[in-house]
């Protein structure tokens, strides 16, 4: 099948682009290896954006919720109401393995992707390939014995299947610490650990002064300054200051970050910087240096994800398809 415009990714930053792209006439088609706004779907159920519905707006459709700061399950619905009510040809479950040019002197694309349930493998050519894959999918391991066990998560859920346990939370900026005072406040023992001598510089203003009083008051137990060596079924044993000792506990949430996919945008062709993880591309189009292919959302900053959210990225797309049509 052959369309103008192949979106990987379906992001309110791959939508926001596939919403604009119809609207000027171009057929377009999304794929995400998961479902629509994956990286949504897979916070926290109880999650409540810190940005107002109005911030959260993609293609200048209103994002009506109950509450101007709208929850997970707010942003899921409104997401899937835009793809929806625009007619985005969506196919989900379609991870994309490979983007090769056509030889045809013309600037067309033929990707090759995998339905991820069946295995099925189809080809779709385009004139236009827009990579908008975000971070969210790409957990930064920590490399240690242990880190595949059951027990372990790079992705926080919720308090109430915890409680009572002792749980132990790696990491020290926002997503760790927002999980650490959940579970803290629904019966659950926490433990942070984390490499840092203190809490990360860019967790948010208004919830440092509640973690810190936590650790203070011992309602939390931290431990700073500290590496951790292994996880095993009983716990995880850790570096303290040169010190071993190990940490009993039920569950472990591994909450140290996430990074952009750099080797699928490599195997694209697109040149990323090795130091920033920010791939080459045109900041006033968003082309990379793949003619025919664009970058879009959270990857453009590379690992520096807190430059570009939904906020941001949603404008994107504007600007990759008034340079598709021009």
């Amino acid at each position: 099948m052959k369309y103008d415009v192949v979106v990987v990714g379906a992001g309110p930053a791959g939508l926001s682009a596939a919403v604009e792209m119809k609207r000027k006439g171009l057929s377009t088609l999304v794929l995400d290896k998961g479902s629509i706004v994956n990286s949504i779907q897979n916070f926290p159920p109880s999650m409540i954006f810190f940005s107002t519905v109005e911030l959260l707006e993609i293609a200048g459709i209103p994002f009506v919720a109950s509450s101007p700061h709208p929850t997970r399950i707010d942003a899921v619905n409104y997401y899937s109401r835009v793809a929806g009510s625009n007619r985005i040809e969506f196919r989900g479950n379609s991870r994309v393995l490979c983007v090769n040019r056509i030889s045809n002197g013309a600037d067309s694309f033929q990707v090759e992707v995998k339905n991820e349930v069946t295995s099925e493998v189809n080809f779709f050519a385009a004139e236009k390939v827009v990579v908008s894959t975000g971070f969210y999918d790409h957990p930064n391991l920590l490399g240690v014995p242990g880190e595949t066990l059951p027990h372990v998560s790079h992705y926080y859920n919720e308090p109430g299947r915890h409680f009572g346990q002792r749980v132990v939370i790696i990491g020290g900026k926002n997503s760790a610490v927002e999980a650490a005072l959940d579970l803290y406040r629904h019966g659950v023992a926490v433990v942070l650990v984390h490499r840092g001598d203190s809490l990360g510089k860019s967790v948010k203003y208004w919830i440092l002064p509640d973690i810190e009083n936590r650790i203070k008051n011992h309602e939390i137990t931290a431990f700073f300054n500290t590496r951790v060596l292994e996880i095993n079924p009983a716990g995880i044993m850790v570096d303290v200051k040169g010190r071993t000792e190990n940490i009993g506990c039920d569950f472990v949430y591994a909450l140290t970050g996430y990074h952009p996919d750099i080797s699928f945008l490599r195997e694209v062709g697109i040149d990323v910087d090795a130091q920033t993880g920010i791939p080459g591309h045109n900041p006033k189009t968003l082309e990379s240096k793949v003619p025919g292919v664009y970058v879009a959302g959270s990857i453009v900053a590379g690992y520096d994800c807190n430059k570009i959210f939904i906020e941001n990225g949603r404008e994107h797309g504007k600007l990759i398809a008034a340079d598709m049509v021009r």
